[in-house]
C-alpha cells in the first residue's frame, strides 16, 4: 500500500529493529531507529565497527528486512513489498556504492556502467550514451575501454559510482565507499559524489566511521552506538 507522506520526505524509518538467532535475549544489531530523509539531503550514518550502521543501510536498500518497525522510500512500504517488487525497488529507485567495487574484470569501463539499464531492456543506443555521460561526470572520459585490471583503485571506484548514478536514482546508498582508499583519492570521490548530488534531488546516506569524513561530506550525521541511534548532528536543519 503506497505510504502518504510529506513529498519531501524520501526516506522514513519507524522504530526499526533487527535481531538475529533464536536465543533469548536475541542479538539485537539495530534498536528502535526512527529518523527521516529529505530528498536531496546527504546525511552519515557515523559508527564504529558492529554498531549496526550496514545492517541498518542493507535494510533500507531492501536487502533485508527489519524484525520490528517501518521503512518507507519513496512511499514504498519496503516490508510490504514482493521480491519482484523489491527487486524493482532497487533498480529504479536505489543505487549502490560499496568498498568492494565490485566490477564485472571482463568487461570494460563502459560495458560495467552500462549493466543496470540492461535490466530495463533500454536500446544499445541509449544504454551508450547514458553510461558514457555517467563516466564523463566522475572524470573518466578517457578510460572508457579500459578494463578494471588497467585502472586504479580510485578509478574503479569512480566507475562504481558512475554506474550506481547510471538510472538518476531518488536514493544514492554508500557504504564506505573510500574504506580501500588513500586520502588523496578519497578526497576526489567525495568530490564526485559531491557534485552530484548538489545538481540533483538525490538523497544519500553514507555509512563510515571516519568521523572527519561524516562531517566534510554529510550535512547531518546519526551517530550510531551499539545498534542505536545515540544523537542527530543537524537535525535541527532537517
Amino acid at each position: 500500500m503506497p505510504h502518504k507522506a510529506n513529498n519531501n520526505v524520501l526516506v522514513e524509518l519507524t522504530g526499526v529493529s533487527k535481531s538475529y538467532g533464536k536465543l533469548h535475549p536475541a542479538v539485537n544489531a539495530v534498536n528502535e531507529i526512527s529518523f527521516v530523509v529529505s530528498r536531496g539531503e546527504r546525511v552519515a550514518l557515523l559508527g564504529k565497527s558492529g554498531s549496526g550502521k550496514s545492517t541498518l543501510l542493507n535494510m533500507i536498500a531492501g536487502l533485508d528486512r527489519p524484525t520490528v518497525g517501518k521503512i518507507c522510500v519513496s512511499g514504498r512500504i519496503l516490508s510490504e513489498l514482493s521480491a519482484t517488487a523489491i527487486a524493482d525497488y532497487r533498480r529504479e529507485c536505489v543505487g549502490m556504492i560499496f568498498q568492494a567495487y565490485n566490477l564485472v574484470p571482463w568487461r570494460t569501463a563502459l560495458q560495467n556502467v552500462e549493466l543496470p539499464m540492461v535490466f530495463d531492456r533500454r536500446g544499445k543506443a541509449e544504454r551508450v550514451a547514458a553510461a558514457r555521460e555517467a563516466l564523463a561526470a566522475v572524470g573518466l572520459a578517457e578510460r572508457m575501454e579500459h578494463r578494471p585490471s588497467e585502472l586504479s583503485g580510485g578509478e574503479q571506484q569512480r566507475v562504481a559510482i558512475a554506474r550506481a548514478l547510471m538510472n538518476k536514482p531518488e536514493l544514492l546508498l554508500a557504504d564506505e565507499p573510500t574504506g580501500n582508499l588513500d586520502s588523496s583519492t578519497a578526497e576526489e570521490i567525495l568530490e564526485s559524489l559531491s557534485r552530484f548530488t548538489d545538481n540533483s534531488q538525490t538523497a544519500t546516506i553514507l555509512v563510515t566511521h571516519d568521523e572527519e569524513l561524516a562531517y566534510r561530506f554529510s550535512t547531518r550525521v546519526l551517530h550510531m552506538l551499539d545498534g542505536r541511534l545515540d544523537h542527530d548532528s543537524g537535525a535541527d536543519n532537517v
